[in-house]
């Protein structure tokens, strides 16, 4: 059952031959970890996802929360595994352990994330969401505020949300008309409502710390007037005891096309006059403390696209390997001929490596994303700290956007797989697809993830973070043109990087132009060629170390075959080698497509902005 959640071998190469977590046991912080140390943690996390949450899967998605009398149910099968989960202190792992975390480095805490995550992410939420609530108030919050809420959600004794979305104001979070009034004590008093809250009610906690956006009575119109406060579920005594129920009402969960086991919860504060909440940060300073949490849950929000990705790929995989289905194609004419296990067939081979390749660039990107998280948290110089940062803003649109957008496509491809059975709910992978086509929507929907990426994260440092990001792949491909397997990848991938360098300062001057509206009509496309040149780099930096590794196993074998038979025997070599067909397929497959739409990215056709409205 473990291959049905993410590969181990594959997580195992990305960690400690790709990005060498363990050199991370060089850094103060970590000293006290090393590889070993590192391996039993996430042996652990795929123990207990394995065993404890992936039967939740199915019995969740069939029975889903229930929604009585203002209380919300969770599963019944989400108990056990969730005291469990506090119990193993999965709820945030990369948190000081003084604060009740493990103090994992980020890719660490991702690989095993991959288990416990991708085993159920519904389930997950309970735990990981309380994390990322926190976050804000460890970073932003007063001595007190972290001393009576911190310890606390970072272990999941209570839970977490993020309140922002309203009925008038989903994107546009400026519109939103939930108020604050400041009373004698210091304290605000908070009225209005707000509507898909992942987790905003359920009774796995005996509290829920509720994060919401409000306008103070007077404030300026618009972000700049918006406010964050700490609203618990029920108040919070200065010593930390648990006073009154604090008037955050649930008024109903959405019937919803996946994830049914999470409870989306429409909320409403102050209906009785009785709700209050404790300043986060400064008054009017809102937006910039909730972006603190809203940029690292992009990054989790691609987590979902691989995650699910990766479970329908394998699910796919293995059955394409047990279907009997149809004879080879050269002896299709013969009736006589045996059924063979469909992942004989080429066009079923194709799509199983179209899902592999994209998986493991999905992987690759994530990690790379984890990698610059923990430099700019806990490593090198300021400069560096400065370059990661940087090169994280700029990819966040682009590992929120792409990799959910994939994600969803291949859960779509697993169900071709399976063919009739897949549409099914026979087997798990149309939940899947369900459960992950949320995940374009989540934290800013991705045309508006498009819209920053080519609006404000293009132009950063006037181009520099994009030519820096450039220069990082055309490092790759210098190294790369070094090994003769896959030295050819490498001359078209700087084919396709110069192209890309084109296409971006074409599309920012675009944007920045009095047809500014067609450049933006163009923005998802935009983020789609960065995305897969992204990929690309990332298979042939991981093609580039395997076919070192190979050489190695296969010594003087250059011919096809004789490798092939090698692979047969050595479960490495075939690992290896097959690194180098996902970035073949890939570059020499896929890449092509993503070049055409350069093609028309440079035409810029107007279309879209000139149709007149009621020509639609």
């Amino acid at each position: 059952m473990a291959q049905v959640i993410a590969d181990q071998r594959d997580i195992d190469f990305v960690l400690f031959e790709q990005f060498e977590a363990e050199t991370l046991c060089e850094i103060e912080k970590y000293s006290d970890f090393d590889k070993k140390t590192f391996k039993m943690i996430i042996a652990e996390a795929r123990k207990f996802a394995i065993k404890e949450i992936l039967p939740t899967l199915a019995e969740g998605d069939k029975n889903g929360a229930r929604f009585e009398n203002g209380k919300v149910f969770v599963p019944e099968c989400f108990r056990r595994p969730y005291k469990l989960f506090v119990e193993g202190e999965w709820t945030a792992m990369t948190a000081d352990p003084e604060l009740g975390g493990q103090g994992l480095p980020f890719l660490i805490a991702q690989a095993a994330s991959e288990y416990l995550s991708g085993a159920n992410y519904a389930f997950g939420f309970h735990g990981f969401e309380s994390h990322a609530a926190g976050r804000m108030i460890e970073v932003f919050g007063t001595g007190l505020q972290k001393k009576l809420f911190l310890k606390k959600m970072y272990t999941g004794e209570w839970g977490g949300t993020m309140d922002l979305t309203e009925p008038g104001a989903g994107s546009d979070v400026g519109a939103l008309t939930t108020t604050a009034r400041k009373n004698e004590d210091g304290t605000y008093s908070i009225t209005g409502n707000k509507i898909f809250i992942t987790s905003g009610e359920h009774d796995l906690t005996d509290n829920i710390i509720h994060p919401v956006l409000a306008r103070i009575e007077g404030a300026p119109a618009g972000t700049k007037g918006i406010s964050l406060f700490i609203v618990p579920k029920f108040w919070v005594n200065e010593h930390g005891s648990l006073g009154e129920f604090n008037d955050v009402v649930c008024t109903g969960i959405e019937e919803k096309m996946g994830i049914h086991a999470s409870a989306t919860c429409s909320l409403t504060y102050g209906g009785n006059g009785g709700c209050r909440g404790l300043l986060l940060g400064q008054e009017n300073q809102g937006m910039q403390v909730m972006f603190q949490m809203m940029n690292e849950a992009r990054v989790m929000v691609g987590a979902i696209g691989l995650n699910c990705a990766s479970a329908a790929y394998l699910h796919a995989l293995n059955y394409a390997g047990e279907r009997l289905q149809g004879r080879a194609l050269e002896s299709i004419m013969d009736p006589t001929a045996p059924q063979v296990p469909i992942i004989q067939h080429p066009d079923v081979r194709r799509m199983l490596l179209w899902m592999k390749s994209h998986v493991e660039g999905m992987r690759s990107l994530l990690y790379y994303g984890m990698s610059l998280i923990e430099t700019e948290a806990a490593s090198g110089s300021e400069k560096e700290r400065e370059y990661a940062k940087a090169l994280l803003d700029l990819l966040t649109p682009v590992i929120k956007s792409w990799c959910t957008d994939k994600g969803t496509e291949v859960c779509s491809q697993a169900i071709q797989v399976f063919g009739g059975y897949g549409y099914t709910s026979d087997f798990p992978v149309e939940q899947l697809y369900r459960d992950a086509r949320i995940a374009p929507i989540y934290e800013g929907t991705n045309g508006i993830q498009a819209m920053d990426l080519l609006g404000r994260k293009l132009g950063m440092k006037k181009g520099a973070v994009f030519m820096n990001l450039l220069a990082e792949m055309n490092e790759t491909i210098a190294g790369a043109k070094e090994v003769p397997r896959v030295a050819s990848l490498a001359d078209l991938l700087e084919i396709n990087n110069n192209k890309l360098g084109e296409v971006a300062l074409s599309m920012g001057k675009t944007a920045m132009s009095e047809r500014f509206k067609t450049g933006f009509a163009h923005a998802t496309p935009f983020l789609e060629v960065v995305g897969d040149s992204v990929c690309a780099w990332m298979l042939l930096w991981r093609a580039m170390i395997a076919a070192t590794k190979l050489e190695k196993i296969v010594k003087d074998n250059k011919d096809g075959a004789a490798v092939n038979e090698i692979c047969k025997k050595n479960a490495d070599a075939a690992y290896y080698q097959g690194q180098i067909q996902s970035a073949r397929f890939f570059i020499e497959s896929v890449l092509p497509v993503s070049q055409g739409r350069m093609d028309s990215l440079l035409a810029g056709c107007s279309a879209a902005v000139d149709i007149p409205e009621n020509a639609f």
